[in-house]
């Protein structure tokens, strides 16, 4: 049977032939004894090498830290200050750096804004380009005028007149009849029936829907002698509806000029 108990490095070496013959057990050399502990350390032996390992550790940091210190102890008092001058200078250096940065940050975002409000000035430029060119649908207060006359038939000068009255009055956008764009090239001409605009012929009763302030749209077209006083003379009736949402949907194409050619805003 083999035994539990842990084995000592002072224990006699045990010879079975020799247990069997009665003989006495051997004491072990000293070489004998180093081999065993090598071979089978005890529990105190491991906490010894372990409390060697923590200390050696400890001493070598503590050297590092010592020679560290020693850096600048062993330097004379103008190196130092030499030394201190050089991190102070660089330390100005860095924060000069970062003042840099911080600027060219902000001039960056500045940038960005401008270019970002250019963007948007150009955006808003084109859409109001668009509604005057009659490219670009429009909708905005307004009013609705709508025209009858008792034989169906409407002077080409009486239409004329309303529609320049009420550019003058600030009308933004215009359709007639809900066909026809109205914009600064629109012609108008006299028809079988009723009146051509742009070529497509229109007649009464006419509708005319224009984007501007209501009140002063109003006032334009009651103006004494003007564009109700004129219809009234041949019987012809005028209804003005004043409006905060008037739409004028009715697109004009754009046309390629034949002559004309873009100078690059030069």
């Amino acid at each position: 049977m083999t035994s539990d108990q842990p084995f000592d490095d002072d224990d006699p070496i045990v010879d079975p032939a020799a247990a069997a013959a009665g003989e006495s057990p051997v004491e072990p050399s000293p070489h004998q004894r180093i081999v065993r502990a090598l071979l089978k350390p005890g529990r105190g032996q491991i906490s010894a090498a372990v409390l060697l390992v923590v200390l050696g550790v400890a001493g070598v940091t503590q050297v590092r830290l010592a020679g560290s210190d020693d850096e600048y102890a062993g330097m004379r008092q103008a190196d130092l200050i030499q030394a201190l001058n050089g991190l102070q200078a660089a330390s100005r250096r860095n924060e000069q750096d970062i003042r840099d940065l911080e600027t060219t940050r902000d001039a960056l975002r500045d940038n960005n804004d401008k270019t970002a409000t250019a963007l948007e000035q150009a955006r808003n430029e084109i859409g109001a380009l668009g509604v005057l060119a009659g490219t670009l649908p429009a909708t905005g207060p307004g009013v609705r005028i709508t025209v009858t006359i008792p034989d169906s038939e409407i002077s080409l000068n009486y239409l004329l007149d309303g529609i320049e009255e009420l550019r003058d009055a600030g009308a933004e956008a215009m359709e007639i009849n809900d066909q026809v764009r109205v914009v600064a090239q629109t012609s108008f001409e006299n028809a079988e029936g009723g009146i051509s605009v742009d070529g497509r012929v229109l007649t009464a009763p006419f509708t005319i829907d224009a984007i501007g302030d209501p009140d002063g749209l109003t006032t334009a077209l009651r103006f004494p002698g003007g564009f109700v006083d004129d219809l009234a003379l041949d019987d012809g009736k005028v209804s003005i509806k004043r409006s905060q949402k008037i739409e004028v949907t009715v697109l004009r194409k754009i046309t390629k000029p034949r002559y004309a050619e873009s100078t690059g805003g030069s």
